[in-house]
């Protein structure tokens, strides 16, 4: 007998659904996973050998791949990882032998106000508190593996400030490296919101005089929004990981020449601190699917995509893989098409598009407060949003599939009118229960997709050329993914992209911080807005990673606590 939602908590009902969970041998042997591959972390969660299991599967042919993402988000949430456990758990009710891909919760959110990320009501993946907790020590490892690449810099530059070029090279063995206090492309990162460590200064003389570092100002950015993060998510293996870590730019010379963690000498201990974090973490549903959890969060500052290593695995093990890619489909969706499928070379055979009535009111101008309330005439002013994602969607190639997350306060007058509104586009549209009644409420949603899947209609392809000049890259997103008017770049972002250009990286993808609460970079602006223009503010390159990151009007890579 399972808790109901509508009288427990999230926490109440992962916590006795726990007592009935399988141990983690259970699940991998129910997946298809040898003992030799699976490196258990006590009784219910462990990780994968994931070299091992591409070693051994290598020739299977992949299962069928589904993205979720959604609409605009609000405040509110639509949930999206309860959508994706959901489906896992619908096409298990359909004996299809499925798994998820989700992204490993920050503790930015888990402590401030969102939560863990982790699912609701009987669509969550267990167990919740170790998910929610520092897990198996993912993002620990980021931070330190990142830490260290400022720890290197920064008494680098103290001791090329102290030494001249003959004692530095006899005290190290390095050359001097020159490097520019005012170019310093990197800083440090935490797990925790921290709004007052966004701007500091450090390197300040105290008791030990010019031996207490370099002063400078330097900045905390959020943990998951680290370039070794991206680098985790999209790295094909180990090997990968490694060339990749060497290439982190973490500052410039005087002569605005790349210093890399490979010329800190530092790169290959850094790898070494992610050694164990590139197995992907596996648990379960509430009904016991498995569930990878690798990489992290904040596609509206990162990349902010499940791992692809954890999708390789998925693929080989399973019928069917979910993965999840974060907010809506203008930021995660664009992100896993353009930056993640781009270095996995993995196609996805179809999408799943999540809404909420209450989202879409909320797009049509309702207050926060008054979404439980029905209003036809918002819902028919905000179910534009829906269309704008619907329109990106049909410009990659995938089927799509819309799932209305079901909420008590919904109408059936208002359920009709998604309904018909997706049967005049020709989308396929389902009603997603799961939250209420789990598998048996994500079945709707499974028949839908599996519709989709056998007719095979497919026809994956990128938004832009490698060719095509980094600005124009930005503009061609701004414009026929946000609906921007189009684009101003700031003079100094102007000019690190031609830096980035001139140096040999004009070739690389794009990935753009903006809010994830507009699909303009002004997060006040709700619907489909047209008439405005995306103000980029900064450019850099994350050469380790393989994109350029261009933050847009007022996004912040450290968020605050209110």
């Amino acid at each position: 007998m399972v808790l109901d939602p509508k009288k427990h908590a999230d926490w109440e009902i992962a916590q006795d659904a726990e007592t009935r969970m399988k141990t983690v041998q259970q699940l991998g042997r129910d997946m298809g996973l040898l003992d030799k591959e699976l490196l258990p972390y006590g009784h219910v969660m462990g990780k994968v050998d994931y070299r091992a299991v591409l070693e051994r599967l290598g020739d299977k042919p992949n299962g069928k791949y589904v993205d979720v993402t959604a609409i605009t988000p609000t405040p509110l949430g639509e949930g999206k990882s309860t959508t994706t456990i959901g489906l896992v758990q619908g096409l298990g009710r359909r004996n299809k032998r499925a798994s998820a891909a989700i992204r490993q919760p920050s503790g930015g959110p888990t402590m401030g106000v969102k939560g863990s990320a982790a699912g609701g009501g009987l669509s969550q993946c267990i167990p919740l508190t170790q998910y929610s907790l520092g897990f198996t020590g993912d993002i620990n490892a980021v931070m330190n593996a990142h830490n260290l690449a400022m720890v290197a810099l920064t008494s680098r530059m103290q001791h090329e400030r102290n030494y001249n070029d003959e004692k530095l090279l006899k005290l190290s063995g390095m050359p001097r490296l020159n490097i520019d206090p005012t170019n310093v492309n990197m800083g440090w990162v935490m797990d925790f919101c921290c709004q007052s460590l966004r701007n500091i200064i450090i390197g300040m003389d105290g008791t030990n005089g010019r031996s207490d570092g370099f002063m400078m100002r330097s900045r905390f950015d959020i943990a998951v929004s680290s370039e070794v993060m991206a680098i985790l998510a999209i790295a094909k293996d180990l090997k990968d990981l490694r060339q990749r870590m060497g290439k982190i730019i973490v500052a410039y010379d005087r002569d605005g020449k790349p210093v890399t963690t490979a010329d800190l000498e530092v790169d290959g201990a850094m790898t070494a601190w992610m050694v164990e974090a590139i197995n992907p973490n596996l648990i379960q549903t509430i009904e016991g699917q498995p569930v990878f959890v690798h990489a992290g969060p904040f596609a509206n500052i990162a990349i902010g995509q499940s791992s692809v290593i954890a999708d390789r695995i998925g693929l080989k093990l399973n019928e069917y893989h979910v993965t999840e890619s974060g907010f809506g489909a203008d930021i995660g969706y664009e992100k896993f098409w353009n930056l993640k499928c781009h270095y996995s070379g993995l196609t996805p055979d179809a999408a799943v598009v999540v809404a909420t009535v209450r989202a879409l009111k909320y797009n049509g101008g309702v207050a926060k407060a008054d979404l439980n309330q029905p209003n036809m005439d918002a819902l028919k002013h905000g179910i534009c949003n829906l269309d704008a994602h619907l329109d990106n969607m049909k410009k990659f190639g995938v089927p799509v599939v819309v799932a209305v997350n079901a909420f008590p306060t919904d109408t059936d007058e208002e359920m009709d009118f998604i309904r018909e509104h997706c049967a005049e586009r020709g989308v396929r549209v389902a009603l997603s229960e799961v939250f209420a009644k789990g598998g048996e409420g994500g079945q709707a949603l499974a028949d839908e997709v599996l519709a989709v899947l056998d007719e095979g209609k497919a026809d994956f392809h990128m938004l832009y050329e490698d060719s095509l000049p980094l600005e124009d890259k930005i503009r061609k997103i701004a414009k026929e993914i946000y609906g921007a008017l189009g684009v101003t770049i700031a003079p100094a972002a102007k000019k690190e992209l031609a830096n980035i250009t001139e140096m040999g990286y004009g070739n690389l993808p794009v990935c753009v911080a903006k809010t994830q609460y507009s699909l303009s970079d002004d997060a006040s602006l709700l619907g489909r807005p047209t008439e405005f223009v995306v103000n980029v503010r900064t450019a850099r390159l994350a050469a380790g990673a393989g994109f350029v990151v261009v933050e847009t009007g007022s996004i912040m890579t450290m968020p605050g606590l209110p």
